[in-house]
Formats: C-alpha cells, sequence, structure tokens
C-alpha cells in the first residue's frame, strides 16, 4: 500500500541536494532512520536541507557503512506561516524550555530568542549556553522533520533580556496577565513582523515589563487563565494564526 504524503518519514540534511543525486546520509540522520523509524531499503522518505523545497527520495541501502539514499523529484513546497513571529522566550528550566521551543517551532515560530531574565530559574553562559543553544536547534529540526517545516527557524544565542533589542518596524507585544487588552485589539491590518515576549517560570518583573513597554512592547492578555511559561508562547501563536495567519 502507497504511504500518503503526511505519513512518509521526513529527514533533515544539511548539505546540497538536487533530483537524481545519490548520498549517504549524515550520521543523525542515519540513526533516525534506522532507529528511530525502523526504516529499510525500498521505503521512500522526503529530505530537506532547510533551504526551501523538499526531495522525494528512496533507501537504497541500510548497512554498517551508512544508510544510502537515492533523491527523486525536487518540491518547492512551502508550510510557513504568513506571520513572520519572532520570540523573546525567558530562560525556562529543562523540559519546559524544550516544550516551548518544539510546539513554538510546530506553531510556525520564525525564529527564537533565548532570555535571561531576572526570575529565571537557570543561568546559562559560555560552554554550557552553546550546548543549550545546539540541544534546542536540534529539537527545532526534529519538528521541522514532523511538522512538515522545510525551512528550519533559528535558534539565537542566549542573552541578558536588558540586552536585547527588538526591530523598530516589529509589532512588538508582552504577554501580561493584568494587561487589559488581547491579541484580537493588538493586532494592527498589516502585523506580518512580530516579535512576542514571554517571560520566565515566575514571569518577567515589573521592571522588566516596565523596560519592555518603554521599548514599544505592548501588554496583552491571553485571556482570564494565567499559563504556564511553556503553554503561553504556543498559545499566543495558536491564537495569532487563528487571527491573522494560516488557520
Amino acid at each position: 500500500m502507497q504511504r500518503h504524503r503526511y505519513l512518509t518519514p521526513r529527514l533533515y540534511v544539511d548539505a546540497p541536494l538536487a533530483p537524481g543525486a545519490r548520498l549517504t546520509l549524515p550520521e543523525a540522520a542515519a540513526h533516525h532512520a534506522v532507529r528511530a523509524l525502523r526504516l529499510h531499503q525500498g521505503e521512500a522518505v522526503v529530505l530537506f536541507n532547510g533551504r526551501g523545497g523538499e526531495y522525494a527520495a528512496r533507501i537504497e541501502r541500510v548497512a554498517r557503512s551508512g544508510v544510502a539514499v537515492e533523491l527523486g523529484a525536487f518540491s518547492a513546497t512551502e508550510r510557513e506561516s504568513p506571520l513572520a513571529v519572532t520570540l523573546v522566550q525567558g530562560l525556562s528550566t529543562g523540559d519546559r524550555m524544550d516544550l516551548t521551543v518544539q510546539k513554538s517551532v510546530e506553531l510556525g515560530v520564525q525564529s527564537i530568542q533565548p532570555v535571561a531574565a531576572e526570575k529565571s530559574l537557570v543561568r546559562l553562559a559560555g560552554e554550557r549556553a552553546a550546548a543549550r543553544r545546539a540541544h534546542w536547534q536540534r529539537i527545532a529540526i526534529a519538528a521541522c522533520e514532523q511538522c512538515g517545516r522545510n525551512r528550519i527557524p533559528e535558534i539565537l544565542s542566549v542573552v541578558p533580556l536588558a540586552r536585547y533589542s527588538a526591530p523598530e518596524s516589529a509589532l512588538k507585544l508582552v504577554l501580561a496577565p493584568d494587561a487589559g487588552i488581547g491579541l484580537r485589539q493588538a493586532l494592527g491590518p498589516a502585523s506580518s513582523g512580530i516579535v512576542l515576549a514571554v517571560g520566565p517560570e515566575a514571569g518577567f518583573s515589573e521592571v522588566e515589563e516596565a523596560r519592555l513597554v518603554a521599548a514599544g512592547f505592548g501588554p496583552v492578555s491571553l485571556g482570564p487563565r494565567i499559563l504556564r511559561t511553556e503553554s503561553a508562547a504556543p498559545a499566543a501563536l495558536a491564537a495569532l494564526n487563528a487571527l491573522a495567519g494560516d488557520f
């Protein structure tokens, strides 16, 4: 039985791709194909390299020496949201930050800027910060493999919130439970470039909120219920897509 397109396994390969090419999958992609997806010789896959579009492909060989694939036709398919949203996310702990990255990518975020806030429970610097960034980037890649996106959102280096500067032209929003307006009222007629700031577990401090407002961020609420930090960003992205995106 032919596998439906949306069930065909997708693999990210950071390399030039072309119709008719043969290549050996990089170690991470090969491990995912064989160990996680249990793929075998002859099975269909989709390859993408994050530079736009995707390629039909088929596994030619599974061996100790590697997993070989042959590429077929190129499709210029894109599944990006029409909203260019940068998520400025206050650092949260462990699985919470991982979940935020994963679900935000699935919901179409263009880039994620992790920021160290005054109330962040985790502190990252140097090699540890670089390792966490690489970890989050891998989560973003896996989320794209799963959800069908052919462009990989960038996970930026961690910076202190006080050092972050949003583009002047963007619509800047900060989630605040006691804000007087919701996303519907905050969105303009052409709000395509959006910067959304979300605090860590304990939220942004009053000083940080005041600094964000002074920098042009408008406080917005997601309703009467207070969401956990790992729920807040995905909920806001889903609402933005429902109001002005591709839902």
